[in-house]
C-alpha cells in the first residue's frame, strides 16, 4: 500500500471478507433484483470507466491530489468498508494477491469483483484498490510502484476490475514480460489431415468484438472444437506462451441473443451471472438485452464454467496467431496478414473506434490506442519494441488485422458480420486462405477465403480508383504522423509503413 494510505487508512470498521451469500443478500437489499433467469441484476450510477479522470502518479503527489487524499482518508474514518481478497492468475509463478476496500453501501461491487478472480490463498496483498463510490468528485489515482489505486465517485464494477489488471500488466512489464489487453482461445481443427491445436491471442478495445469472437464456438463438430481461455488480459512471455489472469468474463450484453452468440447468451442467463445496467422489468424480472435505455454498455459478469468449451486452464502453452481486431469503415479489408514489423506497427497504431465502454459521448469516432490497451503505465514505445522482440524470437507466430466494421464507408459500405469474422479465424487456423501481396501497404490481403464471399468487399464497388489512392495516401500519412510521436520506437516498426 502507498505510504500515504498505510499511515492514515483507518476506516471506522472493516468487514473482513464476507461470504458471497452475504454480499448477494446485501446487494438485493440495496436495489438489486432477481431476473426471470434467477440471476441478480444491478443498476449503477456510473455506467462506463472514468478514463478521462484517471491519473497515474509516479513519485510524489501534487499538492491538490495530496489534499484530496487526506480529505478522503478523514472521511473514511467515519465509514464501514468491505475488504475482499482474491488471487489473480493461476500459474504459480504469476499469482498475485489482490485486495479491495469498498465502502459498505456498495456491496454489489465487491460481489462482482470477487467473482472475477480466484479464491484467496493468504498472505499480504500485492495490489490494493480503495473505492469510495459515493465521493462527489470522479477521480482515479493510480500508484503503480506500490500497487495501489484510489477510485472516487464511481460505482461501476469495471473500474475495480481494470485497476487490478492495470497493476498486473505494469508488474509483468517490470518482470520482462508484456501485459496485453487481449483475449485468448484455442482452435482444435484439422490441418493437412491432422488434428492440431492452435493458440489465438485477440487484441481489441472494449466493444469491438473481442469477447464475441473469443467466446464463439465456430460451430465446429467433434473431434474439432474450441477451447476458450481468457476474455480481457493475458501476459505474453518471451517464449511465446500466454498467462491468463481472470476466472470470469465481463461481457457486453447489448443485442445478445442465442442465434449469433449462443455461448455468451447461455452464460448470461445462468443463475450465477450478475447483470449490470441491463433492462429488467422490476415486476416480472423480464430481461431485454435489446433495450439500451439505461446504456449501450450493459454488462454481464459470467463465470468461465458457465461458458461452454472452457476447461480448467486459463493459459496458452503456445501462441500461434495474434489478431488485432479493429473496427474501420473505409478501405481496410476484412483481414490482412502481417510481417513481424508490420504487426508491431499495428500494435502501436491500435486503430479502432471509441465505444460506450470508454467514452459514450465519443462513441463511433475513430481513435488510436497503443496496443488497444488504455491501461499502459510507462513508455509506450518500450512496449512496442518488446512486442517486436517477442515476435522476432518466435518467428512461427503469425499476425493479422481483423476488421469488424465495414468496407466501403460508414453509410454505404458492406458490413463485416460476426459470421464472416469467425469463419476467417477458422480458415486462419486451417491455413486455407489464399493470400496475395498488397503492393501499396506491403502486407498480404486475401484472394480467397472458403466460406466468405470476398466480392462483397471489393473496393471498386464503393470507390473510384482515384478515391482509393487518395484514401490510402491519407491513411498512410495519418499512421506515420501517429508513430512519429514515439522517437524511441525501433526504426523497423516505422519503416514497415513507408513506401
Amino acid at each position: 500500500m502507498h505510504r500515504i494510505f498505510a499511515k492514515e487508512f483507518r476506516p471506522k470498521r472493516i468487514i473482513d471478507n464476507p461470504s458471497e451469500e452475504e454480499l448477494r443478500g446485501w446487494a438485493l437489499e440495496r436495489g438489486g433484483v432477481i431476473t426471470e433467469f434467477g440471476n441478480l441484476s444491478v443498476v449503477t450510477k456510473v455506467r462506463n470507466r472514468i478514463a478521462k479522470f484517471t491519473e497515474v502518479v509516479m513519485g510524489e503527489l501534487g499538492r491538490d491530489d495530496e489534499q484530496l487524499v487526506h480529505q478522503v482518508l478523514e472521511y473514511l474514518k467515519t465509514k464501514e468498508m468491505i475488504q475482499l481478497d482474491r488471487v489473480m492468475c493461476y500459474n504459480p509463478g504469476f499469482k498475485r494477491n489482490c485486495r479491495v476496500y469498498i465502502t459498505a453501501d456498495y456491496p454489489r461491487i465487491p460481489l462482482m469483483w470477487g467473482n472475477t478472480l480466484f479464491p484467496p490463498e493468504g498472505g499480504e496483498p500485492d495490489f490494493i484498490s480503495i473505492t469510495v463510490a459515493e465521493w462527489p468528485e470522479k477521480k482515479t489515482l493510480v500508484f503503480p510502484e506500490s500497487g495501489t489505486t484510489l477510485i472516487l465517485g464511481s460505482d461501476y464494477k469495471g473500474e475495480n476490475k481494470k485497476a487490478m489488471l492495470r497493476q498486473v500488466m505494469y508488474w509483468a512489464k517490470k518482470e520482462g514480460n508484456l501485459g496485453l489487453h487481449a483475449a485468448s482461445k484455442i482452435l482444435r481443427v484439422f490441418r493437412n489431415g491432422k488434428l492440431r491445436d492452435f493458440g489465438f491471442v485477440l487484441f481489441g478495445l472494449s466493444g469491438t468484438g473481442k469477447t464475441s469472437l473469443s467466446c464463439h464456438s465456430h460451430w465446429l463438430g467433434h473431434p474439432e472444437r474450441v477451447v476458450i481461455r481468457q476474455d480481457d488480459v493475458v501476459i505474453l512471455r518471451s517464449n511465446g506462451s500466454a498467462i491468463g489472469t481472470e476466472e470470469s468474463f465481463y461481457l457486453k450484453t447489448d443485442g445478445l441473443e442465442p442465434g449469433t452468440q449462443p455461448l455468451l447468451y447461455a452464460a448470461a442467463i445462468s443463475p450465477r451471472a450478475i447483470l449490470e445496467n441491463v433492462s429488467v422489468d422490476p415486476k416480472t424480472g423480464r430481461v431485454d438485452f435489446f433495450d439500451t435505455a439505461l446504456t449501450s454498455n450493459g454488462r454481464g459478469m459470467v463465470k468461465r464454467r458457465d461458458i461452454a468449451f472452457t476447461d480448467g486452464e486459463i493459459d496458452l502453452k503456445k501462441v500461434d496467431f495474434v489478431v488485432f481486431i479493429t473496427r474501420r469503415y473505409d478501405i481496410m479489408p476484412p483481414v490482412v496478414r502481417l510481417s513481424p514489423e508490420w504487426a508491431a506497427s499495428a500494435f502501436m497504431l491500435g486503430e479502432s473506434v471509441e465505444t460506450s465502454a470508454g467514452d459514450p459521448t465519443q462513441a463511433g469516432k475513430s481513435l488510436r490506442v497503443v496496443g488497444t490497451n488504455p491501461f499502459i503505465v510507462g513508455s509506450h514505445e518500450e512496449e512496442g519494441n518488446a512486442f517486436l522482440h517477442i515476435l522476432r524470437h518466435n518467428p512461427e507466430i503469425q499476425c493479422f488485422i481483423l476488421n469488424t466494421g465495414k468496407v466501403g464507408g460508414m453509410d454505404r459500405g458492406q458490413k463485416i458480420t460476426v459470421l464472416d469474422s469467425v469463419k476467417i479465424l477458422e480458415m486462419i487456423a486451417r491455413d486455407e486462405i489464399v493470400w496475395q501481396q498488397d503492393d501499396f501497404w506491403g502486407y498480404e490481403v486475401p484472394a480467397e477465403i472458403p466460406g466468405v464471399e470476398l466480392s462483397r468487399f471489393d473496393l471498386g464497388r464503393y470507390y473510384s480508383g482515384e478515391e482509393i489512392q487518395e484514401l490510402s495516401d491519407g491513411l498512410r500519412r495519418e499512421r506515420l504522423e501517429w508513430l512519429s510521436q514515439y522517437p524511441g520506437l525501433n526504426k523497423d516498426i516505422v519503416s514497415a509503413l513507408k513506401p
